[in-house]
């Protein structure tokens, strides 16, 4: 493994978690007291329901093993940043996305290891590893949560200092992992090659699966429309960047990571065209679905 992404990768995903630490309150979490039927819907639908589904899929598709264990990790990762900005783009509650990260983020330092590890131990493509132990399961704690609590802290006692600093950590945040991503691309390019058409289907239906999910089960449950748009883009863009860190960097697998790399590329166009699918459908909705009690104005 190169210094690129052994050392690279957790950088880059260090400075997307402080970033979204910048934008977070204590009160981001509290807003789900507020909200309680469409946080505790879409948690479920994440942690357990996408789960079940991933794998089924896994099954049906008969990936060798580490691939298999790969998707599992991405349906265990929780919802990427971005999602905050297509709820922005088609109209759904962006502070609910927020508040929704925030604890997935916190819940993800749980749920992902021991989901992996379940896999792990099903599809057994290591001989020499158990998974995720103790002290590899404290690097997800570290990669995931201490740059968000810092973030938070910064925000907290120098917020003047956070609000000018959320474009550009941001923004170095994009340039730094395009960066790392194409020069592992680069490196790994026929392992990529040679496994993207046997990925690119179940990313591609695992994505869309994800979306829809998160769409009409809150809707099903009458839960408003713009939180049904903003629980579909909390649910179908996983955080593939911190899938593809655990697996090279915690596990030492590129390999490993490839469901996650792949998903990462595809997800942002699938994304968007669900978005008008959806959000025309808010159009010729009635006004009084499109804002739900409790929810956040527009933008």
């Amino acid at each position: 493994m190169s210094a690129l992404t052994s050392i690279g990768l957790p950088v880059a995903l260090g400075i997307i978690m402080f970033g979204l630490g910048l934008s977070l309150t204590v009160g981001d979490f509290g807003r789900v007291l507020k909200q309680p039927k469409a946080v505790i819907v879409a948690l479920l639908c994440q942690l357990i329901l996408l789960p079940v589904i991933c794998f089924g899929l896994v099954l049906a598709f008969q990936l060798p093993p580490v691939l298999a264990v790969g998707m599992m990790m991405l349906a265990a990762s929780p919802g990427g940043t971005t999602a905050n900005l297509y709820s922005h783009l088609f109209r759904g509650d962006v502070a609910l996305n927020i508040s929704l990260t925030a604890v997935n983020s916190v819940i993800a330092v749980v749920t992902l290891p021991v989901i992996t590890n379940l896999a792990i131990l099903y599809f057994n493509p290591f001989d020499d590893q158990l998974g995720l132990q103790w002290s590899k399961t404290l690097e997800v704690f570290a990669i995931v949560l201490l740059p968000v609590a810092l973030g938070m802290i910064v925000r907290r006692f120098w917020p003047g200092f956070a609000k000018a600093m959320d474009k550009p950590v941001r923004i170095a945040s994009v340039i730094i992992l395009v960066i790392v991503i194409g020069g592992a691309v680069v490196q790994n390019w026929a392992l990529l090659v040679e496994n993207f058409g046997r990925l690119s289907l179940i990313t591609i239906m695992f994505c869309l699966i994800s979306l829809t999910i998160g769409y009409l089960v809150p809707r099903v449950i009458k839960v408003g429309k713009r939180q049904a748009i903003a629980s579909s883009f909390e649910i179908g863009i996983h955080n593939a960047t911190l899938a593809i860190v655990i697996a090279q960097t915690v596990l030492g697998s590129v390999e490993l990571s490839l469901p996650a790399a792949v998903y990462g590329v595809l997800m942002f166009f699938i994304a968007f065209g669900f978005g008008f699918l959806i959000r025309d459908r808010a159009r010729v909705a009635p006004a009084s679905e499109v804002t739900a009690p409790g929810s956040a104005r527009p933008s």
